[in-house]
């Protein structure tokens, strides 16, 4: 799919946009890799690590449409990964949060409808699943525009938008583990614990990469996809990462959840589990061969969903498997995190 084919990452010099970069790099052999941020920093540092013939580097901001427009001539797949992500600067700044998460959402479809892109997907959260914070409120606003751009399609154009959804990945910037090893390097006294109730869906980051680009071959248009993840303790987190030390509870956090919630309750009736993941079919009806919704139970790879029971909700409180210290302790090293 992605040999020879022209694919822009907004946010491509992000955490995820570096990963995705690598795998297609390595995958395939595609004609153009467009990294789009507003950071020349780190765009010179990714330009010294990614020196092959495909890569192209574009200085914009999601909040630019004419630049995005420009950016995204001939392009055939789009990730859009930029956002503003840190739910205290968000709620101190909210207006800031909107421009890039909303305005900046409504300029990439724009940007991509306007260049007849093939395929779209938006990275989400967690935390736009029943919002309780600003930057999951503009995140779920982001989630409604992808999934309704494929309103301004029909079905007889191109340009198909997705989302793909999941939670905490393991040692990303402003992440908890980053967070507790700067502690446990300084010989901190104790880890700070929010609630010692609290859990959290765990992702590697190459998983979410893999995530992404299986989802760029099922999609049809309009799903929000979310993995099947195993939950931890923020206390077994502690625990795994320094065994001797002490653990102190501080309170949790404004616009903080004690667990995390993936598929709502509320979705149930539109949510498919298939064998590694679910899918959140969209609300509205729009294009079909026949007139009427598309059929999300069978997806483009020919795997095969069912529908959740009434009531179902994805909630890293009540997953079937949590891991142990042990087990996130390994989790943590195939990461690349010690």
């Amino acid at each position: 799919m992605f040999d020879n084919a022209n694919i822009l990452i907004t946010g491509g010099t992000g955490s995820f946009g570096r990963k995705f970069t690598s795998a297609l790099t390595q995958r395939y052999k595609p004609n153009k890799i467009i990294i789009y941020s507003r950071d020349e920093l780190k765009q010179s540092q990714m330009q010294q690590d990614y020196t092959q013939d495909c890569m192209r580097y574009f200085i914009g901001d999601v909040r630019d449409r004419d630049r995005l427009v420009m950016a995204m001539k001939n392009v055939d797949f789009v990730v859009h990964a930029a956002a503003l992500k840190q739910v205290p600067a968000a709620e101190y700044n909210p207006m800031e949060c909107i421009k890039t998460n909303i305005n900046g959402a409504e300029n990439v479809i724009h940007a991509a409808l306007a260049n007849d892109v093939k395929r779209i997907i938006a990275l989400s959260t967690d935390k736009a699943a029943n919002p309780i914070n600003l930057y999951g409120a503009t995140k779920l606003c982001s989630d409604k525009l992808f999934v309704a751009a494929n309103n301004l399609t029909g079905f007889d154009k191109p340009g198909r938008f997705a989302v793909v959804r999941y939670g905490n990945v393991v040692g990303s910037r402003g992440s908890v583990v980053p967070f507790f090893k700067g502690l446990i390097d300084k010989n901190a006294d104790h880890l700070p614990i929010t609630d010692p109730r609290m859990t959290r869906f765990w992702i590697t980051l190459q998983q979410g990469v893999d995530f992404v680009l299986d989802n760029f071959k099922r999609m049809k248009g309009g799903e929000i996809y979310v993995p099947k993840l195993s939950s931890i303790k923020i206390t077994d987190l502690a625990t795994a990462m320094a065994p001797q030390m002490k653990q102190k509870v501080v309170g949790i956090r404004p616009g903080e959840k004690l667990h995390e919630v993936m598929c709502p309750l509320d979705d149930s009736h539109l949510t498919l589990e298939f064998k590694k993941h679910y899918v959140i079919q969209p609300a509205i009806i729009f294009w079909s061969e026949n007139g009427g919704q598309p059929d999300y139970v069978t997806d483009n790879s020919g795997e095969k969903g069912t529908p959740v029971p009434e009531g179902f909700e994805y909630n890293s409180g009540t997953n079937p498997h949590f891991m142990n210290a042990e087990e996130i302790r390994a989790f943590n090293r195939d990461a690349g995190i010690e």
